[in-house]
């Protein structure tokens, strides 16, 4: 299985981004081997912003890709608003909380279903740190209306393994496969797979070969599809705290620039930077072992000093710094030194007040 380019530089990055070929894209996004853009990773871990990136690739306002990235900010305006609350269901699905399983079976898991399109994706997973967003749906649908499962186990499950894993973007697309954060269930067939992925993910035959109506049935029904029987693969480990780095340790600076794993673009000239590890924003949905060392091969080329500590040590640590600098982000905030100035994210779409509940209606207010 070939692993994707995808080096953490912000060289690579704007490689990456010039590469992009927008009308291919637009042809053929739904297939798993169609021209997609990669840029996932860079633009959550903050070495692309999104205004840049539609700035470089200069498209209408109605193009395919514009669409896509509206998405992105979509999810990250829920977020704003609902905060914590985007990892409980937002409304009722088809069948009551009680009916989901809350643990992600371990035939899941090792992808070993016996269903070659869920196998064929964790295997990918696992292989690349990366998946395809028709895959995700897929992947997904399965979990949570062919197998019962509660769409919070697979969101946190996939989040783990993801090098773009993003709170917002992935828990929010797995509510609205399950039909908890939008108005019906996300549901595939064997023949929508065969359309768009390769031979060896085609599952004609399989426990999730029938039509679309059976499958809303099976959706709103509590029995699930039978268990797969075989070996499979491991799972990669997942860490809350990542090896190396040392302990904060007060310092003494006019200035310092805060990096972290949310903001590996460049750093300011001249400024001291100290990247930082806070373990508590890690805690609740630790990461790959892949997904740190993409993070921290980035953080050791922007500097030497890596702290990995708890928000308290890193406060106490700073405490003797005049100006503390660093970039905004929803997955750290909470943990960063209170006197930080933080940088706000950059938007291409302007801010929507109160909380949308669709994407139309936050697509059609922001175009407004």
């Amino acid at each position: 299985m070939t692993e994707p380019d995808l080096p953490p530089t912000r060289d690579a990055a704007l490689a990456r981004l010039a590469a992009v070929d927008a009308a291919a894209y637009a042809r053929t996004r739904n297939h798993l081997q169609g021209a997609v853009t990669g840029l996932s990773p860079y633009l959550t871990h903050g070495l692309l912003t999104v205004p840049e990136s539609l700035a470089a690739l200069a498209l209408p306002p109605a193009h395919k890709l514009v669409y896509e990235f509206g998405w992105r900010e979509f999810f990250r305006h829920v977020w704003e608003h609902r905060r914590d609350g985007i990892l409980r269901s937002l409304h009722d699905g088809p069948l009551p909380e009680s009916a989901y399983a809350r643990e992600l079976p371990q035939d899941i898991r090792r992808g070993a279903t016996g269903v070659p399109v869920v196998d064929e994706a964790v295997h990918t997973l696992y292989a690349t740190g990366t998946l395809h967003n028709h895959a995700r749906m897929w992947l997904a649908s399965y979990v949570v209306h062919g197998r019962k499962v509660h769409w919070r186990a697979g969101a946190d499950w996939l989040y783990a393994h993801l090098l773009d894993g993003d709170l917002a973007s992935n828990h929010l697309s797995w509510q609205w496969v399950a039909g908890t954060g939008s108005h019906r269930p996300y549901l595939f067939d064997a023949a929508n797979v065969a359309r768009f992925a390769p031979r060896a993910w085609h599952s004609a035959g399989s426990a999730i070969d029938m039509s679309y109506e059976a499958w809303d049935d099976f959706a709103r029904r509590p029995e699930c599809l039978p268990a797969g029987e075989g070996a499979g693969v491991d799972e990669p480990a997942c860490t809350a705290r990542p090896a190396g780095g040392m302990a904060p340790a007060r310092l003494e600076a006019d200035e310092v620039w805060l990096a972290h794993p949310w903001a590996l673009g460049d750093s300011p000239p001249g400024v001291r930077v100290v990247a930082v590890v806070i373990t508590e924003a890690h805690e609740r949905h630790p990461w790959s072992l892949r997904r740190w060392d993409w993070v921290l091969g980035r953080l050791g080329q922007l500097t030497g000093e890596l702290w990995v500590g708890s928000a308290r040590q890193v406060a106490a640590a700073l405490a003797p710094v005049a100006r503390v600098r660093t970039q905004a982000n929803p997955h750290i905030d909470r943990w960063l030194p209170p006197g930080a100035e933080r940088l706000p994210e950059a938007r291409h779409f302007p801010a929507v007040a109160p909380v949308c509940g669709s994407f139309s209606r936050w697509w059609s207010r922001v175009q407004r």
